[in-house]
């Protein structure tokens, strides 16, 4: 077709070049061999039907159908260029955050004001989602993730181990004296597999089950909630719940917390990982998130000193 585009690669060594009537500058520009870039013009003057350049002794010079080319082609990369830098700009301004209902509910919200304060430039926009993201296919520029942080090709940073002990509203713990009076108030989500780590850490093998109808529901978010409703006790990562505990509007009868065998992780692309947002956002959380106690060689995690 006589209105077919010549070789790309070709455009943009012509550009080069008429920019700076120099192959060897160009090359250099370009990360090509001279050579290179004396056949790329030939390929474009191949497809023009005419000369492009003056090959003089210490010059180079357009030729006519050069001068008329030249114009219109730097223009247009110069477009390119313009286009490209202000989409990367934008790019590295505004920061998609992939994050579960738990972490955003319970961590991220009460902080992320002290991050924008920090960084004013860097518009943040949240995606609250259970679902696995997928990089490739979405402009999500980090994830926060449960579970052991082994994702393939991604960088990853524990953010908060999902450590683990009974919590219940004020209301209820006038009936709670020992680990085991826990087991006569209604247990939300009774078979989470955490109960019984805990209540076997407590020295209690034998978990009964309940009675009544069960209340399912899928984030430690909603279970917490319901605890501080009154609606019976749940089985929680303390760290979420700071504010609520401090406050009183919850209580952790014991001292007792069991160390979980995942936890909270941020994640992001092994090749994005020197992007200015990406990296302001990591050094940002991975210190600000609340640092918790090794466990023993049992699984405990020994409280910290107030």
């Amino acid at each position: 077709m006589s209105d077919q585009l010549p070789p790309l690669a070709a455009l943009r060594v012509f550009e080069s070049a008429a920019r700076h009537l120099n192959f060897t500058r160009a090359a250099a520009e370009l990360g090509m061999t001279q050579a290179a870039v004396s056949y790329q013009i030939r390929v474009l003057e191949e497809r023009v039907g005419a000369p492009l350049f003056l090959r003089q002794p210490r010059q180079l010079a357009l030729t006519e159908t050069g001068e008329r080319l030249a114009p219109g082609i730097i223009e247009a990369f110069q477009l390119i260029r313009q286009t490209f830098a202000a989409s990367r700009q934008k790019a590295q301004t505004v920061l998609t955050i992939s994050v579960v209902q738990t972490f955003a509910s319970k961590w991220l919200v009460d902080h992320i004001g002290e991050f924008q304060l920090n960084y004013p430039d860097i518009a943040v926009r949240f995606d609250v989602s259970e679902e696995l993201v997928d990089f490739n296919r979405s402009e999500v520029d980090v994830a926060i993730r449960s579970g052991k942080g082994d994702w393939p090709g991604l960088v990853s940073h524990q953010l908060i181990r999902a450590d683990f002990a009974p919590l219940f509203s004020p209301e209820l713990a006038p009936q709670v004296h020992e680990p085991s009076d826990i087991l006569k108030l209604h247990r939300i989500g009774p078979h989470d597999p955490w109960w019984k780590l805990w209540f076997a850490a407590a020295g209690i093998d034998d978990v009964p089950g309940q009675d009544g109808p069960e209340l399912r529901v899928d984030s430690q978010f909603l279970e917490g909630n319901l605890a501080l409703a009154g609606q019976g006790a749940a089985i929680l990562t303390p760290a979420f719940f700071l504010r609520e505990l401090e406050l009183g509007r919850l209580v952790q009868p014991f001292p007792l917390v069991c160390a979980g065998s995942f936890g909270y992780w941020l994640a992001y692309p092994h090749a994005r990982r020197n992007a200015p947002h990406i990296r302001a956002f990591r050094d940002w959380i991975v210190s600000r998130v609340p640092k918790v106690p090794d466990p023993d060689a049992n699984g405990v995690v020994v409280p910290m000193e107030a």
